[in-house]
């Protein structure tokens, strides 16, 4: 019987191909054994060249990096953490933070790097997942809490109206229109939750004629629509109604922000797509996604609401309902997609990011 042969270091790390943390396999004097693609794109080289070099040696202080792989490899510890620089070909440094923990073999250590902007992006996005979830429960909840009680208020105003003088009728009419008023309001709360998922092909720039059809018919005047399309994006599989008004819901809010500018006649809206390539989001890795920017010219997000501006019943303009932009990320969300905003005085940009197969 033939002994059972190790598979190539290669193959068994392969899996760490997949992530979108930078990471190495080293040996306890620091020499590479194997090195991600991840890694390969942060430094700037290639594979062949990072393997068997001294990873210490990619660091502003390598000594650092070289104790902690000693202390790992005579088991002084399990796992280690700690900030450094990493050193780039034609790059500045970047800042990461390191994790240095031995495996289940003698002599292999792993050793994963997480750029500390990835590092903070990634916390908002859990953040973003984490809220949009809370907001559906609460959302879902209110809403049938609200609902329940508001068939009893406005019957009982119908009944009160048949029974009471003329001149007061003036009265149950106020009670009946404002029962009317939120009924319209917890239905628009729960409609995407009642709406089922119509899922077909989808061609995001019909998606985003649509939307700029729309918008011109309301705001005809004061308001250039540019169209800035990458015609290689794929078709992919989603809620073309879905999509359609998750997109009308950030473009109108937008033009409803440019109010002054369309006054004046120089008001832009910007619809932009372009394919990602390696990108994470939602805590995963995806090979290919669709990024979709709406981009305006207007005032900004104020800062007062800039991190609640998709908590359900936030505006920042006065009279406006606070439903669209939590729509609209609750749309993307269930494509497995994310809504991002970066916004200024005088550019906001929200960036609907979709995976694509």
């Amino acid at each position: 019987m033939k002994p059972a042969t190790r598979p190539p270091i290669t193959q068994r790390f392969q899996s760490f191909d997949l992530l979108a943390t930078l990471v190495a396999v080293v040996q306890s004097d620091g020499a590479v054994l194997f090195a991600n693609s991840a890694l390969e794109d942060a430094l700037g080289t290639s594979r062949r060249t990072i393997e068997g070099a001294k990873l210490p040696d990619c660091f502003t202080e390598p000594h650092i990096l070289q104790n902690a792989l000693e202390g790992a490899g005579s088991n002084e510890f399990a796992a280690l953490r700690y900030d450094a620089w990493l050193k780039r070909l034609n790059h500045d440094p970047l800042p990461v933070h390191v994790i240095v923990a031995q495996t289940e073999r003698p002599g292999e250590i792993i050793v994963e790097l997480l750029p500390l902007e990835q590092q903070a992006k990634q916390d908002r996005e859990e953040r973003l997942i984490d809220q949009a979830q809370a907001n559906k429960e609460l959302i879902r909840n209110l809403a049938h809490e609200i609902k329940n009680p508001l068939g009893g208020i406005r019957g009982a105003a119908q009944l009160l109206q048949l029974e009471i003088d003329a001149s007061l009728t003036e009265y149950t009419q106020v009670i009946i229109h404002e029962a009317d008023r939120l009924q319209t309001l917890v239905d628009r709360l729960l409609a995407p939750h009642r709406r089922p998922h119509v899922v077909g092909d989808v061609n995001i720039h019909e998606v985003c004629e649509r939307v700029r059809s729309l918008i011109l018919a309301e705001f005809p005047r004061g308001l250039k629509v540019v169209r800035e399309y990458d015609i290689s994006i794929p078709e992919f599989r989603g809620d073309r109604e879905q999509l359609i008004q998750a997109v009308l819901n950030i473009a109108h809010n937008a033009c409803q922000a440019l109010s002054e500018r369309i006054a004046a006649g120089d008001a832009q809206l910007v619809f932009r797509t372009r394919i990602a390539r390696q990108v994470t989001f939602g805590k995963q890795r995806y090979r290919l996604a669709l990024e979709l920017h709406v981009i305006d010219n207007g005032p900004g997000v104020p800062d007062s609401i800039k991190d609640r501006i998709f908590y359900p019943l936030v505006s920042g303009r006065e009279g406006g309902s606070g439903l669209g932009l939590t729509l609209a990320q609750t749309f993307v969300q269930q494509h497995h997609g994310l809504i991002e905003c970066d916004s200024v005085p005088g550019r906001t940009d929200f960036k609907l990011l979709i995976p694509l197969p």
